[in-house]
């Protein structure tokens, strides 16, 4: 296969400035509804704030791939004096737990880094974030073609474990019959 030059980009975290202040997550949901800026429902979010209040711990988390099974990791780590459980770490969308899943359609969410038409300059939650929590980066790297697919085959393969693959099949004929109408 050929291979192509891709723009990566990147949000790195700085989890010692974050205050849990939640903005990237308002603003995160408000950009992701439909209409844009419709509607704030954090439940939405592509990030989400880790939360110990009273051992002063905050520490955002992105979205990342979906898997079907739940890992058997529970430990726990102390990393500068603070205790944290390796869930709260996990990025994935997983079945043991609702922290990247669409309240409505049961879908798993990812971040997106906000593509849009416009192009952002960058995603929102970089840009509402006052203390400078999340950097964000672009890089050019090498890729096989068809790699941009693996995102598709990720979503329709959550659909089939969800719904069925006869009511996913039943679903897109309806929605190429509307197209046509």
């Amino acid at each position: 296969m050929a291979k192509k030059k891709k723009i990566v980009k990147t949000i790195t975290v700085d989890a010692d400035r974050c205050n849990g202040c939640r903005a990237c997550e308002v603003a995160c949901s408000g950009f992701h509804a439909t209409p844009k800026y419709s509607i704030v429902n954090p439940a939405r979010s592509r990030i989400k704030i880790v939360t110990y209040r009273l051992d002063d711990i905050f520490f955002p988390i992105f979205a990342g791939e979906y898997t079907k099974a739940g890992c058997a990791g529970r430990e726990s780590y102390v990393i500068d004096g603070k205790e944290y459980r390796e869930c709260d770490f996990c990025r994935a969308s997983c079945p043991t737990r609702n922290r990247f899943v669409e309240p409505d359609s049961g879908l798993p969410l990812k971040c997106d880094m906000c593509e849009s038409d416009p192009p952002l300059e960058k995603p929102r939650c970089v840009d509402v974030c006052l203390n400078d929590v999340l950097i964000y980066e672009e890089r050019e790297e090498e890729v096989e073609e068809g790699e941009e697919l693996e995102t598709i085959e990720i979503a329709v393969k959550a659909l089939a474990d969800k719904h069925g693959l006869n009511e996913l099949i039943e679903t897109v004929e309806r929605v190429q019959l509307s197209k046509k109408a």
